[in-house]
């Protein structure tokens, strides 16, 4: 009775460590490495914007921002540079791809520390992937403005 309890419960825990599909892991093995922002861009609404993306920094602050994806722990950085609009430096993060409910991929992450302890709780950002390949990838996020729907296009190369 033992052996089928404990046979049943590391079957479980192999099918639930086995639920990445196979389009998440490529993807997951592609993003690894380090990457460059290129481009922060507006879509679907005219104007000039002040953003502050990824509660942080200013969208000019993260153009040509360092970021680091490593797969083997999900953990990562991403690096500013100093300047007179920008805090610069190092920021730990932890990440993973998933599958959004409306059937695409996001890319996820949250702030650690150095002990690789969350900073802020349950308290994280989501974009969608729009394409990854292995010298480009762009991700999107949507937001509202004065009630208006606007999507935040990060262009990322190596």
């Amino acid at each position: 009775m033992i052996k089928s309890s404990v046979l049943t419960i590391l079957a479980s825990l192999f099918l639930l460590s086995c639920s990445t599909t196979q389009p998440i892991r490529d993807d997951r093995k592609t993003v690894d490495g380090t990457w460059t922002l290129d481009d922060v861009r507006y879509e679907n609404n005219e104007g000039d914007f002040k953003a502050k993306l990824f509660d942080d920094a200013s969208a000019v602050c993260f153009e040509g921002s360092t970021w680091f994806f490593r797969n083997n722990n999900s953990t990562g950085s991403y690096t500013i540079q100093p300047g007179s609009l920008c805090s610069g430096g190092e920021r730990n993060i932890r990440w993973s791809i998933i599958e959004s409910q409306g059937g695409g991929q996001q890319l996820q992450f949250k702030y650690i520390d150095q002990k690789k302890n969350d900073i802020y709780g349950r308290t994280g950002y989501r974009l969608d992937v729009v394409s990854i390949t292995p010298s480009q990838m762009v991700l999107k996020s949507n937001v509202t403005v004065d009630g208006n729907p606007i999507s935040v296009v990060y262009e990322f190369s190596r």
